[in-house]
């Protein structure tokens, strides 16, 4: 508490100077967001392997095990410094997630909360003058372009710099330095060696390009990753084979650390090496390029599509992955709301665990605040509240076809967004005996790492054997100019093999018990 009335004073403090000043204009604005929710079934299994009843609210996503019913608390303030057209400066504080009746987020009888205040945002603009070229540097939203998905390789906050240029009316381009993660190394067992060779950076292009009726994209990224930018552990697992995870270097962000897990790397492999030599001691290569557009001219028939390949190279076959997707969004604007067709494919894996992944790799997609795919088992919801990204932080591995009303209102202030998605997955069936660790070595007899260990290890790992269908029913009441009410209602059903995930590492405990999973999100916005 002390913590909020300090950045309240200060906020406070700074509004206050301004007349004063004279020279820079303050702005103030943010959001109270209260979110009610009942999840259940949200790991897709009625009971684990060991017959064990689950939470209904473990999020696939997290791994969070948490009450079926939660009453949750943010808010979002953002403090703006503007000294002139040409140079101003941002802020933006995020107080919570706080669940009601938990002490350890300031949810519980006294409040007080000591680790809730954090800093989303703190960035400069400032603009060279007499050019058209425009800077941002220091913590903020990323986002790779993407006019049919939100980004399914980077949309997150991170710090960096990007430089922006309009040459004329149709064509800009904007160039980037991101450094994603540095200094978090502590060395080895005695200490040394400690922030040695743990820098993360990323470098990248985007040229958008707007035509009558037409708007294109193209953009590429590519970077290094230091050996020591993710550390790793093994623990032997029954039947022989040994579980690869990754230590999460983002302390207290446990999606991102597991995104750059579940995304830089296979979710299964084979090695001869023993595990003191698994890994590479030089910098992984990363690159990423993609084409994106939006073609208008038909107006109100739009046509939107993505396409993006991508590769890592971590310096061993059995861990380099590369894949690429597309997606297509045919939609049409009518007065009472927007119908709209769309389909999506991403690569899959082969059935060989020791050539590297086929999937598409990415590095960190927490924040799709508008991702057009769902709203439940994708996380494309700006409102705070559980039960987003249960099928996973992005479709990789995955095909699908989906049928949308978007933004259908009949009464004033009210409006809805309907979605049905019929999915399945692009990875072989071989690759779920080494996940699940029926097949501790393959057939050259090397030792099975396993990334993942089940279906639902970070998300859903689907193969083609399997499939799935999701609703959504989103509805949203604007009850004053800075009041809105949103309910999000969703149903996932899985169709999984029972020959491909039923069995579980040679042992017993090998039942799969299925559940479908369900939600209703009350969300309450209070926005000045």
């Amino acid at each position: 508490m002390k913590k909020l009335a300090i950045l309240i004073l200060t906020a406070g403090l700074l509004l206050g100077a301004a007349p004063a000043s004279r020279a820079i204009d303050f702005d103030i604005k943010g959001s109270w967001q209260f979110a009610f929710d009942y999840i259940n079934g949200g790991n897709f299994m009625g009971k684990d392997r060991n017959g064990h009843h689950t939470m209904g609210q473990q999020w696939a996503a997290v791994r969070q095990q948490r009450d079926e019913f939660e009453a949750i608390q943010r808010l979002h303030l953002q403090l703006h410094a503007r000294a002139s057209k040409f140079l101003s400066g941002t802020v933006f504080f995020e107080i919570g997630e706080q669940r009601w009746g938990m002490a350890a987020q300031g949810g519980a009888l006294g409040a007080d909360g000591t680790n809730i205040v954090k800093v989303k945002h703190a960035y400069i603009d400032w603009q060279v003058p007499q050019t058209s070229l425009r800077l941002r540097m220091g913590l903020q939203g990323m986002k790779l372009p993407g006019f049919a998905l939100d980004s399914p390789i980077l949309q997150d906050d991170v710090a960096g710099i990007v430089a922006s240029y309009k040459f004329n009316d149709n064509v800009s381009a904007s160039g980037f330095w991101l450094r994603l993660l540095n200094d978090n190394y502590a060395g080895d067992t005695n200490g040394r060696f400690a922030n040695y060779m743990d820098n993360f950076d990323l470098f990248g292009l985007t040229v958008p390009v707007t035509l009558d009726g037409l708007k294109v994209t193209p953009w590429g990224m590519g970077g290094g990753m230091g050996p020591n930018s993710l550390t790793y552990r093994y623990t032997n697992r029954p039947g022989g084979s040994v579980q690869f995870a990754i230590n999460n270097p983002i302390t207290g962000q446990p999606i991102d650390g597991m995104q750059l897990r579940d995304g830089l790397y296979p979710a299964a492999f084979t090695s001869g090496h023993a595990s003191t030599s698994l890994m590479e001691d030089a910098y992984s290569s990363l690159w990423w390029g993609g084409l994106t557009g939006q073609w208008t001219s038909l107006d109100p028939f739009r046509l939107s599509f993505d396409f993006a390949y991508g590769s890592v190279d971590h310096g061993r076959d059995y861990l380099k992955r590369q894949g690429w997707f597309g997606m297509v969004v045919a939609e049409y604007a009518l007065d009472w709301g927007i119908p709209g067709i769309y389909g999506w494919y991403f690569s899959g894996d082969d059935d060989n665990p020791h050539n590297g992944s086929e999937r598409m790799p990415y590095l960190a997609t927490t924040n799709n605040l508008h991702n057009s795919l769902s709203t439940f088992g994708y996380r494309g919801n700006p409102i705070m509240g559980g039960g987003k990204g249960i099928l996973g932080t992005n479709p990789t591995g995955t095909w699908g076809v989906g049928a949308r009303l978007k933004d259908m209102s009949f009464l004033e202030n009210l409006s809805h967004t309907l979605r049905l998605n019929i999915f399945g997955g692009t990875n072989s069936t071989t690759m779920a005996s080494y996940i699940t660790g029926r097949r501790a070595t393959d057939g050259a007899g090397r030792t099975t790492y396993r990334n993942n260990i089940d279906f639902n290890s970070f998300g859903t790992y689907l193969t083609t054997s399997d499939m799935g269908m999701e609703i959504n029913l989103d509805s949203k009441y604007k009850a004053a100019e800075n009041l809105t009410f949103v309910l999000e209602l969703g149903y996932i059903h899985l169709w999984l093999d029972e020959d491909v995930w039923g069995r579980y590492e040679n042992a017993s405990h090998d039942s799969l018990n299925l559940k479908d999973a369900w939600k209703a999100s009350l969300n309450v916005i209070y926005s000045f």
